[in-house]
């Protein structure tokens, strides 16, 4: 299930408006969470409207796991640009099948 959080913010991308923690707040009070505070320019969401955007939120969740593990698979940039000047130098695809490999063995939906 994905999280208001990622709902709320779905819905004020849909409206072309981003995330300010000034103008919104979110809260659980046990029960759930909810949304605590709202001064954007548009109306609220509702709860259906909300729920609209459950199946966006699970796969920008899902996604945001894979960008998360493909971090720290790709290596640090230094260890890329080594591979990119190994690569040059020696005439081979070191860095291409390291990314193509990260990339398929965390495919995105």
């Amino acid at each position: 299930m994905a999280s208001l959080f990622t709902k709320t913010k779905l819905y004020l991308e849909a409206n072309s408006k981003t995330w300010d923690d000034t103008k919104l707040s979110l809260q659980n009070d046990g029960s759930g969470d909810f949304i605590a505070s709202w001064s954007y320019d548009i109306a609220q969401p509702t709860a259906d409207q909300l729920a609209s955007y459950e199946t966006a939120g699970n796969t920008a969740e899902a996604n945001a796991a894979i960008d998360a593990t493909r971090r720290t698979q790709y290596l640090s940039w230094q260890q890329q640009m080594e591979m990119i000047y190994k690569d040059q130098k020696n005439g081979t695809t070191t860095f291409k099948d390291h990314c193509d490999k990260v990339r398929s063995d965390n495919p995105k939906d």
